[in-house]
């Protein structure tokens, strides 16, 4: 499999424009050389991500665009939620609902509470920063909705010294990752209705059309991540989009096809790029 262009986006689900740590990073690996930019905004990173797919299409070169955050919740919450056991569907839900202003202002938590209102016992998204409340959306972990898994498979497939990722349900605290999810689904929503026939999310659709949409996790190159900064001084945010879009850019295309090899994707669920085969992307940094 062969992709001309690798790109690895780093969301954030920050309150207000950001640079630095914790911000949005997007790295671009093409033609042996990677570049990355610095986001302030989400909206600032959507359009972006446009023109990037735009120029792609243009040059008739192969994109494959890793974000690092989840496609897809535990079995059974979206066939709830949306009555199709079909991560898309709560793509297309999310993209409804998830409001975002230019100055990055989002009501995501609103949103978890109504997702929480469909479960009995109060829903599985809990966590909140904010000094005010927001009702339906617990401050701490409950307890799950019966049927309702902690982590997905692939998150338990990603774990390893200095990997273990957050439950999608969890919104705040140390490595907290389901704001991310919650503002980052509704933009590849909209990129992937604007660039409809171009575009492919794996793996819930083949990986065969001229843009394919990844989930990835670069804590699997942790490791290299933390020798890169210590060496360089980057900010670990900007490292660790770098490595990847340069390990994955380097892989021989059988390598790239073992990644893409999967022998039941769950259709609710998903997977990260990578999950489970953690030497072949250290591969391509050797």
């Amino acid at each position: 499999m062969i992709f001309d262009r690798i790109a690895i986006l780093d969301w954030s689900a920050a309150k207000g424009p950001k640079h630095g740590k914790d911000s949005i990073w997007l790295a671009e690996a093409a033609l042996g050389t990677c570049t990355a930019r610095n986001i302030a905004t989400r909206h600032a990173a959507e359009s972006a991500l446009a023109t990037l797919m735009v120029d792609s299409l243009a040059r008739h070169e192969r994109l494959l665009l890793g974000t690092d955050f989840a496609f897809g919740a535990p079995a059974g919450f979206i066939a709830t939620l949306t009555g199709q056991a079909d991560a898309l569907s709560w793509w297309g839900w999310l993209a409804e609902r998830v409001l975002d202003t230019p100055g990055n202002l989002s009501n995501y938590r609103q949103i978890a509470a109504q997702m929480n209102s469909a479960f009995p016992g109060g829903g599985p998204f809990w966590g909140n920063g904010e000094k005010l409340p927001t009702a339906g959306l617990p401050r701490l972990k409950p307890d799950l909705p019966p049927g309702i898994a902690v982590h997905r498979a692939t998150d338990l497939a990603a774990r390893g010294p200095g990997s273990s990722p957050k439950p999608v349900w969890q919104l705040a605290g140390a490595g907290a990752v389901g704001a991310q999810v919650l503002t980052g689904l509704p933009v590849l929503e909209r990129l992937r209705q604007r660039f409809a026939g171009q575009v492919a999310v794996w793996p819930f659709e083949p990986p065969t059309t001229p843009i394919v949409l990844a989930e990835v996790y670069p804590s699997l190159l942790a490791d290299a991540v933390r020798r890169h900064v210590a060496t360089t001084g980057m900010v670990p945010d900007e490292a660790q989009v770098r490595l990847l879009a340069i390990a994955l850019h380097r892989l021989d295309p059988k390598d790239m096809g073992r990644l893409f090899t999967l022998p039941h994707p769950s259709p609710e669920e998903g997977w990260i790029l990578g999950a489970g085969h953690p030497g072949l992307l250290q591969s391509g940094l050797t």
